[in-house]
C-alpha cells in the first residue's frame, strides 16, 4: 500500500506576513517634512534655478527678457570695479581671521580657566550679540567720531586724530573691530561648551605632574577643541565673504570704494544700475566659491566626526 504524506494547511492569519516597503514605514515622517521641502524649494532652490537662468538673460521689465548668452559674464570680468570688490572682500576676510578669529578663542579659554564670575563672564561676553543693529551702528559711530572717546584717550596718550571711518586705511579695520565686538560672544559659547566638555581628570593629572595653566592649554585645551576651531574658521570664511550689511549702512562702500565688498556689488549691479542680468551673472559666480567652501566644510566635518 502507498503512502502518501499529506501537507497540512495552515490558517491565513498564521502565515508570515510581508514586511511593508519602506516608504509605508515612514509615510508620517515624510508628511511632517514636506512643508519644510516645500518652503526650501519655494524660497531657496527656486530663487538659485532662476538666478543661473537669469544670468544669460538681459532683464527688462517693459520689452521683456532677451536671451544673451554669455554677455553678462564677459560684462562682470570687463568691470574694474568687480576686482576691486574682490580685493576688498579677500582683505575684509583675512582682517576678520587676523582680528577677530581669534578672539573667542583666547575669551573662551580664559573664562574656563576662572574660578570665581565664570557665570557673569558668559553673560558679559553675550551681551553685545543681542545690541539692535541700529543701537550698535550708532554707538560705533559716535566711538569712531574725530570727536568721539577713542580719539580723545588717543589725543590724551599723545597720538594723532584718525579718522576712521573716511580714511581709506582705516574704514575696513574699523568695520571688522566693530564686528569683532558685536559676534564674538557666540563663538564664544561654542568654544566655552567644548572647553567645558574635557574631562576635568586630564586636567587634574596635568597638574599633578607640574604642568602650568600654559602647559594645560597647549597639551590639553587646544587640541580637545580642534574640531570646532576649524569648523567655525571655515564657516568665518563663508561669513565674512558675503559681508555686506555694515558696509552698506555705515559707509555704503566707501570711502572712495575702500569697502566695496563682493555682495555689496551685486546689490549695486541690481538696484542701482538695474542690471539684474549681470547681478545674476556676479551671484552665480558667489555661489560656485561659496559651495565649494560648503563642500570643504562637510568633508572636514565627516572626517573629524563632527
Amino acid at each position: 500500500m502507498n503512502q502518501t504524506t499529506a501537507v497540512p494547511r495552515l490558517p491565513l492569519d498564521s502565515l508570515p506576513k510581508r514586511p511593508p516597503a519602506k516608504w509605508k514605514k515612514y509615510i508620517w515622517g515624510y508628511l511632517f517634512l514636506l512643508p519644510a521641502v516645500a518652503i526650501f524649494f519655494t524660497f531657496l532652490w527656486m530663487p538659485i534655478g532662476k538666478g543661473i537662468i537669469f544670468s544669460f538673460y538681459h532683464i527688462d521689465f517693459v520689452k521683456g527678457d532677451s536671451f544673451v548668452g554669455w554677455e553678462n559674464y564677459k560684462r562682470v570680468f570687463k568691470d574694474p570695479e568687480v576686482m576691486v570688490s574682490v580685493k576688498n572682500t579677500l582683505y575684509y576676510m583675512g582682517l576678520g581671521i587676523v582680528i577677530g578669529f581669534w578672539v573667542p578663542i583666547l575669551f573662551a579659554i580664559a573664562i574656563s580657566e576662572m574660578r570665581r564670575l565664570q557665570g557673569f563672564a558668559r553673560i558679559a561676553a553675550y551681551l553685545p550679540y543681542v545690541v539692535p543693529l541700529v543701537v550698535l551702528y550708532g554707538l560705533w559711530r559716535w566711538l569712531y567720531d574725530p570727536v568721539g572717546p577713542i580719539n580723545a584717550v588717543l589725543s590724551h596718550i599723545g597720538f594723532d586724530t584718525i579718522l576712521f571711518m573716511t580714511d581709506k586705511a582705516w574704514s575696513m579695520i574699523s568695520i571688522v573691530i566693530m564686528e569683532t565686538w558685536q559676534s564674538f560672544g557666540s563663538a564664544l559659547l561654542i568654544y566655552l561648551a567644548a572647553i567645558l566638555s574635557i574631562p576635568r581628570d586630564w586636567y587634574e593629572a596635568a597638574e599633578i605632574d607640574g604642568a602650568g595653566i600654559w602647559g594645560r592649554i597647549r597639551h590639553i585645551t587646544l587640541p580637545a577643541i580642534k574640531t570646532q576651531v576649524v569648523l567655525l574658521f571655515l564657516l568665518q570664511l563663508i561669513a565674512t565673504s558675503q559681508g555686506f550689511q555694515t558696509q552698506y549702512a555705515l559707509l555704503d562702500g566707501g570711502p572712495n570704494n575702500a569697502t566695496l565688498t563682493y555682495a555689496l556689488l551685486v546689490v549695486r549691479y541690481a538696484f542701482t544700475r538695474q542690471d539684474y542680468g549681470s547681478a545674476s551673472a556676479l551671484g552665480v559666480l558667489m555661489f560656485l566659491v561659496l559651495g565649494l567652501l560648503a563642500v570643504i566644510q562637510y568633508r572636514i566635518s565627516n572626517k573629524e566626526g563632527a
